[in-house]
């Protein structure tokens, strides 16, 4: 399995078996309809690569492991291993949290048509609020909760019930509510998973500017 795994790492690395090096195969494999491996095998070899051709390209690949690969390996250190386990738990992972709010926070300020605000730390602290809409004298707070999956919803709201306390002082101190948002992912795209807050901010805002 391991060895398998380095071959195919480094066969994709070193793109021998795309189309120029091998043919288009997922056309010339339908072209050839074969019934058995080995039909297959006699058509490729006469109509699309020659044997010695595959046979040089996987020579190209074991210079490739021996030599190339095998160099890399040896300048990698202790040091090299431990910094980018670090890196990809803690510096990679925050980067994609960020990367959600601010899509989020992005989708929010074209829905409600106002400028979201990010709040100050002592607010993060205080009232646990990440941003805040400003409404004349009054603010309204919001807090973007990414969610890994569905099934991690229940706990968000969850944290949501421990926080209401901590909300309404907000909202004693700053005249408005403070909404939580929910984002979540769905086909590569993140999304607002919570539409129903959209409505009940723009009541809030309304509230607020209604006085």
């Amino acid at each position: 399995m391991a060895k398998e795994w380095i071959l195919n790492s480094a066969m994709n690395r070193f793109q021998l078996n795309f189309k120029r090096n091998v043919g288009p195969v997922s056309e010339e494999i339908r072209n050839c309809a074969p019934k058995t491996i080995d039909d297959w095998r006699k058509y490729y070899f006469k109509n699309v690569r020659p044997k010695e051709h595959i046979e040089e390209l996987g020579r190209k690949l074991y210079i490739k492991i021996s030599e190339v690969i095998s160099a890399e390996i040896e300048e990698i250190t202790e040091e090299d291993c431990i910094e980018y386990m670090v890196k990809m738990v803690i510096d990679r992972t925050f980067d994609g949290y960020m990367t959600e709010i601010k899509t989020i926070y992005g989708q929010l300020e074209k829905i409600l048509g106002v400028r979201i605000h990010p709040a100050p730390d002592e607010w993060d602290r205080l009232y646990a609020v990440d941003f805040y809409i400003k409404i004349d004298n009054n603010y309204i707070g919001l807090q973007i909760k990414p969610a890994g999956g569905v099934s991690h919803i229940p706990q968000i709201f969850k944290e949501h019930a421990f926080q209401k306390v901590t909300h309404q002082k907000f909202t004693e101190k700053y005249g408005g509510k403070v909404f939580y948002v929910i984002s979540i992912k769905e086909g590569g795209k993140k999304r607002i998973y919570n539409m129903e807050v959209i409505d009940e901010i723009k009541h809030e805002m309304k509230r607020l500017k209604d006085g």
